[in-house]
């Protein structure tokens, strides 16, 4: 029986998890899957032939740590998925500039490696919209992303220059597409297509993550959908064992708003043979 180590954290109690979903069909294909926390210490890793990332999902505020940990991984015998190199490159979303650099549509994006008052009414203007949104480079489950209307900005001010006093700042126009239409979520393992979502937020939110009260749907993607998230599965530098593609409409042209490598969850609930197929994936890349 070959080993597998599922990456999680201490406490996930706050979140919903699908990854055990995977535990009998991978036994069923002769691998023995073993939950491990990134923040144990001094583990073995060298017991697991493969080690994947899943729902670390309190790495954000302590990156630094994190990637240590995949380090260490990474030096040990255990294959590490997606790949060190993988992660480091999608840690930052500064990897988007780089897929528009290779003519992928993403949202307009301001980039503020130094955040500045002076960013957000840059922003304003350069968008020509009355919302915007404000991300850090480096953030899971929507932690630190505020919207903000041109009202709201001379009120919260302090408070966000303060939270990005050393931090990195993406500042991007506000899509009522997600509010009235969703977020849609296309996912590949090993560049082929398993399932797809539609995520909506609660009322009175933008944030499309269940943990906020988002709504999912099963849904099947249109042909420009699945044009565009190939096309991005293309251009990504190397292969994944998992890709979440996410894509919103923008005045009735479709972009990439992530690319999700690292921890994103694969909402196996939703699709009842996607547990299987990327068990069989995984089994086939690892045979």
């Amino acid at each position: 029986m070959h080993k597998v180590a599922i990456l999680t954290t201490d406490n996930l109690e706050a979140f919903f998890v699908y990854d055990r979903l995977l535990t009998a069909p991978l036994k069923s294909l002769g691998w023995e899957s073993t939950e491990v926390s990134w923040r144990v210490k001094n583990h073995n890793w060298d017991q697991y032939d493969v080690v994947v990332v899943r729902s670390t999902w309190d790495y954000q505020a302590h990156y630094q740590e994190f990637l240590a940990c995949l380090q260490v991984i990474d030096n040990s015998s255990a294959v590490l998925c997606n790949s060190m190199s993988l992660i480091e490159w999608n840690i930052s979303k500064r990897y988007l500039k780089e897929l528009e650099d290779k003519g992928i549509p993403i949202i307009p994006t301001l980039w503020a490696d130094e955040l500045h008052e002076q960013d957000f009414a840059a922003a304003f203007a350069k968008f020509d919209c009355d919302e915007i949104v404000i991300k850090p480079y480096v953030s899971a489950n929507a932690d630190g992303t505020y919207r903000l209307t041109r009202a709201a900005v001379s009120k919260q001010l302090p408070m966000i220059m303060q939270e990005y006093k050393q931090r990195s700042a993406m500042i991007q126009p506000f899509l009522t597409s997600i509010i009235e239409q969703g977020e849609y979520s296309l996912f590949y393992f090993n560049s082929q297509y398993s399932h797809a979502i539609c995520k909506q937020p609660a009322k009175g939110d933008f944030r499309v993550q269940e943990e906020h009260g988002g709504q999912l749907t099963s849904m099947q993607p249109s042909n420009a959908m699945f044009a565009l998230a190939e096309q991005t599965i293309e251009a990504l530098p190397e292969d994944a064992l998992y890709a979440r593609v996410d894509i919103v409409s923008l005045n009735a042209e479709l972009m990439i708003i992530e690319v999700e490598l690292i921890e994103p969850s694969l909402y196996f609930n939703m699709d009842e043979s996607s547990a299987a197929f990327f068990a069989k994936v995984f089994a086939n890349k690892f045979a």
